[in-house]
């Protein structure tokens, strides 16, 4: 077998290994397969590339822009995933393995270019917020906005995910608009560089939008400012190290780490043995066991219990853990392959030596590892089971991550007591619950939330849909306090966030809109030089405006509207006793009806532009109408967002008044409008 030259990308330039470079074995047998490491690299230089040609490059893109850009890379990597998984293979990963690296991977970064084109304008400025009203009259605003950091994002990942770990980071970093640099852990970057050179090859990301290093960074944390950022992931020895630099420290350089987290998973009392519950609890602690070999930062390494069903639950995890096919990844009928090195293997291994000093070892998987002479040069584990009996006065049990396939079970005597167990973790990425009782849950839930990233709960109504205990979701957050890193790794356009500056801007509507992109009420309003309806997508201007004629609201469309709809309220049918109604001076109109009577005002009944009505967002009724009253309608282009080469969508803010231009009602209407 050949060894893989795994090359560095540097300021547009790839470079090979060269004598400073680290040997890599593969999982699978042991044997020499890699070499990695190049400490000629400019770091000063890739940094200076990244500020100068690839920010600058990303930041003249909109939101939407960069969201079409990674929907692009997401479909390129699909295409070759194969490549990937191939070379995945030595890591020690089976193939259902590379279904949650590779292919969760690209689909994080499919949700993220949903996410950019649905929840963020077509804009470079990202209004985070409403607008608030500053002075008495509304002509001094403020609102918060979010803009690109000017730096570059230094993501550091750990070795279990050579794929996702760096794709979860990257998507919401170049949505962000901020170039990255990628340093993938040694053990398994040659899957990492082999990503990357697709990503590269494929002439989709702007230059300097991406480079990477296989070794090891040098002083390149040295060289960092107060518009970079750095996100790590692995071992919290290595976390408080790497943020504990001097110039990240000085500078006040955003560090997010998410590291060591002993996850726990609790068996609700009500989840007895046969029940639907109980049978998933096993499912799940078995599942979070052997994928990825349990080298997973969200994997179950506290099982916590009743005490009633502790012999059980060991009794049935053993069992299913026996079933457990180890062996060559590359194999199909494998459900369990190696851990990622020979080294891992031996930290594994002694850690679960520090778990037997407080805990009785109460299934061993070594006797059902496939090819047992042929693996024993490999870095294979087989699946361990810890019984702690006494889990009030362990420390280890609490505080000793074996990052391979290695569980420990205990056993809790009330919800208080599992409470306290599972917060013992002192900081978690994720607490799951398996439960069929909300009480349960929301006591759980209430009592350890603030030691969890994520909380996740499933039961016989959610199991048939549940991603799992150990499923990172890109829409929800991806992190934890404590002990788990303090970082939000993903969380939708939370994670954009982090690689971006909010920033509260005051001043004028005017201002404001000029901006953000958005018009603001009060901002100036262009006369509409013909019906809005009437004018195509790309000649609607931000601030047009069409200021209708009035309507009078009388008596009888108020009782026609109540009887055509069923809407009988009091408030609309009887007069005295609207009147004894604090909020209404006698009968008054239905906000419904005034939204009806508002369209028949403004819209254009002729075919035109105009495709659908798609929402209405933001309403609010601020002063009844009685009958006699008469209102118009001013009706603003907000906002315009590009859907595809036919439509778009616009937003319009839409004021009813009264006769004494008093606001009535206020919202946002949303239509698509052709091009």
């Amino acid at each position: 077998m050949s060894i893989h030259q795994v090359a560095s990308f540097a300021a547009g330039q790839w470079f090979a290994p060269n004598s400073a470079a680290r040997a890599i074995d593969c999982a699978i047998t042991g044997a020499p397969f890699a070499t990695a490491g190049n400490d000629t690299l400019d770091v000063q230089l890739m940094l200076s590339y990244a500020r100068e040609t690839g920010g600058p490059a990303l930041r003249q893109m909109t939101f939407h822009d960069r969201a079409r850009m990674l929907k692009a890379l997401a479909l390129h990597l699909r295409e070759h995933r194969q490549a990937l998984y191939d070379l995945s293979f030595h890591t020690g990963a089976t193939q259902t393995d590379h279904l949650i690296d590779i292919d969760g991977g690209i689909g994080t970064m499919l949700v993220y270019a949903s996410k950019g084109r649905r929840e963020m304008p077509d804009s470079t400025v990202y209004p985070d917020g409403e607008v608030e009203q500053l002075s008495r009259n509304g002509s001094f605003l403020g609102q918060h906005i979010c803009t690109p950091l000017q730096g570059v994002a230094i993501h550091i990942n750990a070795f279990n995910f050579p794929v996702w770990g760096m794709l979860e980071k990257l998507a919401p970093t170049l949505l962000a608009g901020v170039p990255a640099i990628v340093k993938p852990a040694t053990a398994s970057c040659y899957v990492t560089e082999l990503c990357v050179r697709l990503i590269i090859d494929s002439g989709i990301l702007p230059e300097g939008a991406l480079q990477l290093v296989s070794g090891g960074l040098g002083d390149m944390l040295d060289h960092l400012s107060c518009q970079d950022a750095v996100a790590f992931t692995g071992s919290a020895q290595t976390a408080l190290k790497l943020r504990s630099n001097p110039l990240i420290l000085k500078n006040s350089t955003r560090f997010t780490a998410e590291a060591d987290s002993l996850n726990a998973s609790i068996l609700g009392p009500d989840a007895t043995v046969g029940t639907p519950e109980f049978d998933l609890f096993i499912k799940e602690a078995a599942q979070e066991i052997t994928t990825k070999a349990g080298q997973k930062c969200t994997a179950i390494r506290r099982i916590i219990v009743p005490e009633s069903a502790t012999e059980s639950v060991i009794d049935a995890l053993s069992q299913r853990l026996s079933d457990t096919l180890i062996g060559d990844p590359r194999a199909p009928n494998t459900q369990m392959g190696a851990l990622v090195s020979a080294a891992q293997k031996r930290d594994v291994h002694a850690k679960a030596a520090l778990l037997a000093t407080e805990c009785e070892q109460v299934f061993d998987g070594a006797g059902n590892m496939e090819l047992a002479s042929c693996l024993a040069k490999g870095a294979f584990v087989p699946p361990m089971l810890f019984h702690c009996a006494d889990p009030d006065t362990a420390t280890h049990a609490h505080g000793t991550e074996a990052f391979g396939p290695v569980s420990t079970i205990m056993s809790y005597r009330t919800l208080d007591h599992a409470i306290t167990l599972a917060n013992k973790g002192q900081g978690s990425l994720v607490t799951s619950l398996i439960t069929q009782d909300a009480d349960i849950a929301r006591e759980i839930t209430l009592g350890s939330a603030a030691y969890n990233g994520r909380i996740y709960i499933n039961n016989r109504d959610s199991m048939a849909e549940a991603t799992g205990h150990g499923a990172p979701l890109p829409h929800m957050t991806h992190g934890g306090p404590g002990r788990a890193g303090g970082g939000e790794e993903l969380g939708g356009i939370l994670a954009v966030k982090h690689y971006m500056q909010r920033t509260a801007i005051q001043g004028s509507s005017d201002m404001l809109a000029k901006i953000t992109g958005h018009w603001v009420p009060g901002a100036i309003q262009q006369p509409a030089p013909a019906h809005p309806f009437t004018r195509r997508f790309g000649e609607l201007q931000i601030g047009e405006t069409l200021h209708t004629a009035p309507r009078e609201v009388s008596l009888e469309d108020i009782e026609h509207f109540a009887h055509f709809t069923g809407d009988t309220f009091y408030a609309h049918m009887d007069e005295a006793a609207a009147a004894r109604n604090p909020f209404f001076p006698g009968r008054v109109a239905h906000g419904y009806l005034l939204l009806s009577f508002a369209a028949g005002l403004f819209v254009e009944p002729n075919e035109g532009p105009v495709l659908a009505n798609t929402g209405l967002d933001s309403l609010r009724f601020m002063k009844p109408v009685v009958p006699g009253d008469s209102i118009k309608v001013a009706l603003t282009v907000k906002q315009k967002t590009k859907r595809n080469d036919e439509y778009g969508e616009v937003r319009w803010h839409v004021r009813l008044t009264n006769q004494d231009d008093e606001a009535v009602a206020e919202y946002e209407l949303l239509t698509m409008v052709a091009y």
